[in-house]
């Protein structure tokens, strides 16, 4: 299937691969700015399509598939989503038309979890143990691979080599649950499917996490955003909500940040990152800065899109294609709000009423920036035990004002309990 127009009516011409409802955001930015789009991928229903000038219904794993649509279309650019796995299609293309953004080799670096760490062990960036359990393992070996792991530091965590979204992730407290993890991963019954993908096993670093929302300004990593993270507790360990940090609200914020900042500034350099757009995922301690994830692409979750240029006055979408249109444009944070994007995390209920934005009863000093409630009467609330269990529901943020001096709670502080307060005007039962 194939959705378009010609492309002679627009000056610059761009591609965007992976076309998901997330996409969207980024697609608009482009037109505005008068740049011809076209998106591709696999889901012909993909909302990304229709709402670019040309959509293409193309498998975005198969790279050469990928590369000959694109051939003769000749963009001046490629435009990045919240995709994650396919990311490489991007820096193959890249490298094909001899395009600025990232390459194939930076996007193997950002999409495999074990080479990711290798390559950040080289400078000791990544201070863990990360072991590599391969699909092709006999089923009948996840006893041996566990004990193979006796000096592992607990606790740990397995989760698949190119896996994102928290899918097949277990948290893991002692070897006991190790043997029982590889157990279901590699199942002794030989008539059981033999999994068809590669694990990672690692050491879980502490400290608080905390998302990054960045970009590589060509060689030259940018922070725009410090994200600290609401997470629940494990074995899930879902972000249930991102809080903005303020560099300029004290000395400690400022510190945490320019840690940050300079850890990824050194991180980017050894991945070969280049003209993209970037979030990361980090564990960080008073001594130490540990790099979960990070990527060659915004964040999704209505993050890049709504929080960040919310808290930031920074349209990081914008910015990338005005940067990649020769036009002016600037990663320099105009501002920093205290801000709060929350889901809606209620679970194991039955939900009765929703409370409508414009009744919301709401703390004194707190203020309704957004409300997005995908929630219906009668829905039924899962457990959270993955992303997609939680960012379907939708999202509020909020924003707080300064403290009184006099006053002995944060605005961290304000705006959770705020936060609190909106869940419990659910009637559930």
């Amino acid at each position: 299937m194939q959705y378009g127009k010609p492309a002679e009516e627009k000056q610059m011409k761009a591609a965007l691969i992976g076309a998901g409802e997330e996409s969207l955001h980024t697609i608009q930015k482009a037109q505005e700015l008068g740049v011809y789009v076209t998106a591709l991928d696999g889901n012909p229903d993909a909302e990304g399509l229709k709402a670019a000038d040309e959509g293409l219904t193309i498998d975005i794993s198969d790279e050469k598939a990928v590369l000959d649509a694109l051939q003769d279309r000749k963009p001046d650019f490629l435009i990045t989503g919240p995709i994650g796995r396919y990311l490489t299609t991007a820096g193959a293309v890249n490298d094909a038309l001899g395009l600025a953004g990232i390459s194939r080799q930076a996007a193997e670096y950002c999409t495999d979890k074990y080479l990711f760490h290798k390559k950040l062990q080289e400078k000791n960036l990544r201070n863990c143990r990360c072991l590599l359990i391969p699909a092709e393992a006999a089923p009948a070996q996840a006893g041996d691979l566990a004990r193979d792991f006796s000096t592992l530091q607990y606790p740990a965590i397995l989760k698949p080599r190119y896996g994102s979204g928290s899918r097949g992730i277990f948290f893991l407290n002692n070897p006991r649950e190790l043997e029982q993890a590889l157990t279901c991963i590699f199942p002794e019954n030989q008539d059981t499917a033999a999994p068809t993908e590669d694990y990672v096993l690692e050491e879980a670093a502490p400290g608080v996490e905390y998302g990054v929302d960045a970009c590589m300004d060509k060689d030259r990593f940018r922070m725009i955003l410090l994200r600290k993270k609401l997470i629940t507790p494990p074995p899930a360990r879902q972000a249930i909500g991102y809080l903005s940090v303020n560099p300029r609200e004290d000395e400690t914020q400022r510190l945490l940040w320019e840690r940050a900042a300079a850890y990824l500034t050194e991180t980017t350099a050894l991945l070969g990152l280049k003209n993209c757009l970037l979030h990361a995922d980090l564990m960080i301690t008073e001594n130490s800065i540990f790099a979960i994830e990070l990527s060659a692409r915004p964040s999704g979750h209505n993050l890049h899109n709504l929080f960040t240029p919310l808290a930031t006055g920074i349209d990081m979408a914008e910015q990338y294609i005005r940067s990649q249109c020769n036009m002016d444009y600037t990663y320099e944070p105009a501002k920093t709000e205290k801000l709060l994007i929350h889901y809606f995390n209620l679970e194991q209920c039955r939900i009765k009423t929703i409370p409508q934005a414009s009744q919301l009863r709401l703390p004194q000093g707190i203020t309704l920036k957004a409300w997005n409630c995908r929630i219906t009467s009668g829905d039924y609330m899962q457990k959270v035990t993955t992303g997609h269990s939680l960012m379907g529901r939708g999202y509020f943020i909020l924003q707080s004002a300064p403290p009184r001096p006099s006053a002995s709670e944060t605005t961290e502080t304000n705006l959770i309990n705020a936060a609190d307060h909106i869940l419990t005007q659910f009637e559930t039962e």
